[in-house]
C-alpha cells in the first residue's frame, strides 16, 4: 500500500542512506540518490509528493548547497521542508545551511529517536500550515467570489438600463487589471499599488454606477445628444459618488473609497478638459485615470446605440491620435505594452477568472507577514535589492556570487561570452576560472567588495580577462548583499561584467544619435548651430551663397488643444518630411524648438524660387488639421557673415510675415529692424507671445 509522505534521502554514502531508510521505512516511502543531480531530478518528477527532504552536504557532482540552491531557484523550497544530516559543524556551513532555508540541522553521529522526532514535527508542521494555507484560501476565494457576484449584479443593473453589453463590467475589471500590472512594473512611483490591483480592479465595476438616476431615453438615445441631455448625462460622476459617500454601511472600507474616486474622476481628462472638477496631470487619483482608459478602449471595441464597434487597431488609433481624451502618457505606454495581448485576455476571462492560485499567493503573503522574523525580513530585504539591481542592467554578462558555499553564478548570455559554465563550485579552486581571471585581481574584487558600505554599496574597477584566449579589459560594476545593513554578515555579491571596447563602441554610437530630436528626427538646435558656423567660417571667402529660413506653424496650439500632444508630435513630423524632400542631403534642417525649425541651404543665383519651394513644400492636410508656417529668411554673406547675425536677420524677417498675417514668407531687408521696434512696443503680450 502507497504511504501517504515521501522522504527523499540523499547523501552519497549508501550506508549512511540504509540506516536513515531503516528507521523512516514503516512510516514513511523513502526515496534514495546518491548525489545532488540525482536528487534534482527525483525533486522535478516527484515535487508534489515528496514531504520532506534528509540532505547530507558534501557529495560529488552537486553538494547541499547547490541542491538547496535549486530548491530555492524553482521554488519547492517553499513547500518541501529539509534537514540537514551532516558531520559538518563548522558554523559557517550551518549558517550557510539555514539561510539557503533548510528547516533543520542535525549533526552525525545521530540518536535514532531524535531523527524520527524531528521528521515527524517538522512534517507534522508544513502539514498544518498547508491545511491552514489552503483553508484560508478557500474562504477567501468565497469570499471573493460572493463580492464579485454583488458588484456584478449591481453593475449590470446599470448596464442593462444603459443598451450596453453585459461583458462590459467584466472587461473594464480586466483591463483595469492588466494595466495596473503594467504599470507596477513599469514604474516604481506606482510599485505600492500592487497589493491594490485586486480591490481597484473590483471597484471598477461601480464606475457608473450613477447612471442608474438617468432617464433611459437619454441613456439609449441612438442619435446625437443636444446639449442639454449631454450635460444630464454628465451628472452621473457625482451622482455615483454621493451614493457611495452616503453608503449606511462601510462607509470608511477602502474599497468603497477607491469606488467614489473612479465614480467621480473617471472622465476627467489629463489635459484638465473633463468634468465634473476639471481636474489635470496627477491629481486625477491614478485608479480613475486607469478606469477612464479602459472604459475608453471598451466603449470603442463594442457596439452602442450610437455606434458600431471599432477594431482593436482602430481603437488605438483613435486613442493614440487623441480623438478621445487625453490620457497619461505612462498610461498609454502600459496600454501599447499590453496591447498584444489584450484582445485574447479579454475573450479567455470568465467570471471566475480569480484563481485558486493567485488567492493562495494572497494568502500566503498574509500569513507570513505578521510572522516573519528579523532574520526573514532581513533575507527578504535582500532579495529585493538583488532582483532591482539586475533589473537595471542591460543584456550583459551578469553574475551572482554566494560567499559561505564560493559559488559563482553566470546568466546563460555570460557564460558564452566568457567561455565558462553557468555555475562554479568553489572558485578559488576552479582552474578554468583562474585562467579567465589572475588571482590578484580577483582577490581585489573580494576586498573592495568587502570595504563597500549601505551609503556607497556600487563598486566599480577594470580588470583584464582572457576570454577566449585573448586578454580584454572588462568593468566590473558589482556590490555586495548583506542581511540588513550588518555589513560584516556579507552573504555574496551581484554585477555585471562589460567589454569596454564594446562600451565605448556604444557611447560612441549614443553621441552620434544625441544631436538628432526624438519627436522628428532631424538635427537638434546646438548641433544645428555649430555646423552652420563651420560652414560659414570656412566658406568666408569663397564666393558661396547661403540662407538660413526660420519658420514655424501657424496655429499649432490648436492642434495640442483640439486632439492632443500625440498628435501634436504627428503633426510636427508631417511637416518635418514635407521638409526634407524639398532640400538636399547636404542641406541642414533642425528642430529648434516646440514647433519652430530651421533650415540652411546654399543656393546659386536668386533665392526666391528656392524659398518658395521649400515654404509651399510645408503646407497641407493632416487628418482634420491643416498645416501652415509663417518663414522668414536671410542671406550670407548679404545679410551677414556670422551665425548669430544671419539667425537674427531670418528671425526679423519671420516677425514680419507672421504681422502680414502668417502664411506667408519674407526675405529679411534693412527697414525691417526699425519697424519690429516699433511693433514691439506695441503689439499685446499675448501675440509677441505667439
Amino acid at each position: 500500500m502507497k504511504l501517504q509522505n515521501k522522504v527523499l534521502i540523499v547523501d552519497d554514502s549508501e550506508l549512511n542512506r540504509s540506516l536513515l531508510a531503516d528507521m523512516l521505512r514503516d512510516e514513511y516511502e523513502i526515496l534514495e540518490a546518491d548525489n545532488g543531480l540525482q536528487a534534482v531530478k527525483l525533486l522535478e518528477f516527484h515535487q508534489f509528493e515528496i514531504s520532506l527532504v534528509l540532505l547530507d552536504i558534501v557529495m560529488p557532482e552537486m553538494d547541499g548547497f547547490e541542491v538547496l540552491a535549486m530548491m530555492n531557484k524553482n521554488k519547492w523550497i517553499e513547500r518541501i521542508p529539509v534537514i540537514i544530516i551532516s558531520a559538518e559543524t563548522t558554523a559557517s556551513y550551518i549558517d550557510a545551511a539555514y539561510d539557503l532555508g533548510a528547516t533543520e540541522y542535525v549533526n552525525r553521529p545521530f540518536d535514532p529517536k531524535t531523527i524520527r522526532r524531528r521528521v515527524s514535527n517538522t512534517i507534522m508542521l508544513y502539514s498544518k500550515q498547508k491545511f491552514l494555507e489552503n483553508a484560508v484560501t478557500e474562504q477567501v476565494l468565497e469570499k471573493e467570489k460572493s463580492n464579485l457576484i454583488m458588484v456584478e449584479v449591481l453593475s449590470h443593473i446599470v448596464e442593462f438600463r444603459n443598451g450596453e453589453s453585459g461583458m462590459h463590467v467584466l472587461n473594464i475589471r480586466t483591463i483595469t487589471e492588466m494595466l495596473l500590472k503594467q504599470l507596477c512594473a513599469l514604474s516604481s512611483q506606482y510599485r505600492y499599488l500592487q497589493s491594490q490591483i485586486l480591490l481597484i480592479s473590483n471597484a471598477s465595476s461601480l464606475h457608473d454606477i450613477g447612471k442608474i438616476s438617468i432617464a433611459e431615453q437619454i441613456l439609449n438615445k441612438p442619435g446625437k445628444l443636444t446639449f442639454e441631455e449631454y450635460e444630464k448625462i454628465k451628472e452621473h460622476s457625482g451622482i455615483g459618488a454621493n451614493m457611495l459617500e452616503k453608503t449606511r454601511y462601510y462607509p470608511n472600507e477602502e474599497i468603497v473609497r477607491i469606488a467614489r474616486d473612479i465614480c467621480r474622476w473617471h472622465h476627467e481628462r489629463y489635459d484638465g478638459k473633463g468634468y465634473p472638477d476639471g481636474l489635470a496631470g496627477d491629481e486625477i487619483p491614478i485608479e480613475a485615470q486607469v478606469v477612464s482608459l479602459a472604459d475608453v478602449y471598451d466603449a470603442l471595441t463594442h457596439k452602442r446605440v450610437y455606434k458600431e464597434a471599432y477594431s482593436h487597431q482602430k481603437a488605438f488609433e483613435m486613442i493614440y491620435s487623441g480623438q478621445c481624451g487625453a490620457f497619461n502618457p505612462l498610461l498609454l505606454q502600459c496600454l501599447k505594452d499590453i496591447g498584444p495581448m489584450l484582445e485574447r485576455e479579454l475573450k479567455h476571462r470568465s467570471l471566475g477568472y480569480v484563481t485558486k492560485e493567485e488567492i493562495k499567493e494572497i494568502t500566503r503573503t498574509i500569513l507570513q507577514s505578521g510572522e516573519a522574523s528579523n532574520r526573514t525580513l532581513a533575507l527578504l530585504e535582500q532579495e529585493r535589492i538583488k532582483y532591482q539591481f539586475i533589473a537595471e542592467m542591460s543584456k550583459e554578462i551578469l553574475f551572482e556570487y554566494t560567499y559561505p558555499t564560493d559559488i559563482l553564478t553566470l546568466s546563460e548570455e555570460g557564460a558564452v561570452q566568457l567561455g565558462l559554465p553557468e555555475i562554479i563550485v568553489n572558485l578559488k579552486e576552479d582552474r578554468l576560472f583562474q585562467q579567465v581571471m589572475k588571482a590578484e585581481d580577483y582577490q581585489d574584487l573580494r576586498n573592495k567588495l568587502r570595504c563597500a558600505s549601505p551609503s556607497k554599496p556600487t563598486i566599480s574597477e577594470n580588470y583584464c580577462l582572457c576570454v577566449k584566449g585573448q586578454w580584454r579589459w572588462y568593468k566590473i560594476i558589482a556590490r555586495p548583499l548583506w542581511l540588513g545593513n550588518n555589513t560584516n554578515a556579507v552573504t555574496g555579491a551581484i554585477g555585471k561584467c562589460t567589454d569596454i571596447h564594446a562600451e565605448i563602441t556604444e557611447l560612441e554610437l549614443l553621441k552620434k544619435t544625441a544631436h538628432i530630436d526624438d519627436v522628428t528626427g532631424l538635427y537638434r538646435r546646438n548641433f544645428a548651430r555649430t555646423k552652420i558656423r563651420e560652414i560659414l567660417e570656412k566658406e568666408y571667402s569663397s564666393n558661396k551663397k547661403y540662407a538660413l529660413m526660420l519658420f514655424d506653424l501657424d496655429f499649432f496650439k490648436n492642434a495640442n488643444d483640439l486632439y492632443g500632444h500625440m498628435f501634436g508630435d504627428q503633426v510636427l513630423r508631417e511637416a518635418a518630411q514635407k521638409v526634407q524632400k524639398s532640400v538636399r542631403n547636404s542641406d541642414i534642417i533642425a528642430r529648434i524648438g516646440g514647433d519652430e525649425f530651421l533650415i540652411f541651404v546654399e543656393y546659386k543665383n536668386d533665392i526666391t524660387p528656392v524659398a518658395e519651394r521649400i515654404f509651399q513644400s510645408i503646407g497641407g492636410m493632416y487628418q482634420d488639421f491643416y498645416i501652415r508656417a509663417s518663414m522668414g529668411v536671410s542671406l550670407a554673406p548679404t545679410h551677414a557673415a556670422e551665425y548669430e547675425d544671419l539667425f537674427h536677420c531670418a528671425d526679423q524677417a519671420l516677425y514680419a510675415a507672421k504681422h502680414k498675417g502668417r502664411n506667408c514668407y519674407c526675405i529679411y531687408d534693412n527697414s525691417m529692424d526699425s519697424f519690429l521696434s516699433v511693433l514691439s512696443e506695441e503689439t499685446p503680450y499675448e501675440e509677441k507671445m505667439r
